[in-house]
């Protein structure tokens, strides 16, 4: 059965000096844009090169092919979400419980904000979304959602709050995707991001009440 080699999704080289740093911002500013207006499978690096006013050849010294942008565009929307999470549920000045319910809402704001992009990176993730890279991005996320877990279900099993990580993981993802699908008013997202929120507090509420006290 012949090899099938996955497409090389990491950047060339990382740019060093001013003048390069800003062409990589120009190029990933105009993959945005065009994969905003063109979708996934429209998108090509010549309409990126025409779009950032560069050459083909310019774009390919940072990047090796479309798959390589696409995946620092999804690369960069995890940061930045991960960035969210971390800095939400890590935050031990406020309950466990608070810290949940700021989540929902700035999670649900950030999904509408940015949902044309997202939803097209959606599409193209066939190209990266098996790649040992793409794993190695999302890691520091998963891990900010277990210790999490384990402070707020200090006496629950680690099954069970593996289980509830995992869905209040997978609602969010799911529910943010479905809201905003269709552009939202800040009010409607206040309102469903409370009720969102409210939901998600009282099951782990109900889970940390169930729980045996340890002897």
């Amino acid at each position: 059965m012949p090899d099938r080699r996955r497409p090389q999704i990491s950047s060339r080289k990382q740019p060093r000096q001013a003048r390069s740093t800003d062409l990589v911002a120009a190029i990933l500013e105009a993959a945005v844009q065009v994969l905003a207006k063109e979708g996934a499978q429209r998108f090509t690096t010549a309409r990126v090169a025409e779009k950032a006013g560069v050459s083909v050849g310019s774009i390919y010294q940072y990047f090796p092919n479309k798959a390589a942008i696409l995946f620092r565009l999804q690369s960069d929307e995890w940061r930045q979400t991960t960035e969210l999470l971390c800095r939400t549920l890590e935050d031990v000045s406020r309950p466990p419980l608070e810290r949940l319910r700021l989540l929902v809402h700035a999670f649900l704001r950030s999904e509408c904000e940015e949902a044309a992009i997202r939803g097209a990176l959606n599409d193209a993730a066939p190209l990266y979304r098996d790649a040992p890279e793409a794993s190695e991005v999302r890691a520091s996320g998963r891990r900010a959602g277990e210790a999490f877990m384990r402070e707020a279900l200090p006496r629950a099993s680690d099954a069970t709050r593996s289980l509830a990580g995992n869905l209040i993981m997978t609602t969010l993802s799911e529910v943010g995707k479905s809201f905003s699908e269709r552009p939202r008013t800040p009010a409607e997202i206040e309102t469903y991001a409370e009720a969102l929120a409210s939901m998600l507090c009282a099951y782990l509420a109900g889970l940390h009440a169930a729980a045996p006290d340890q002897p």
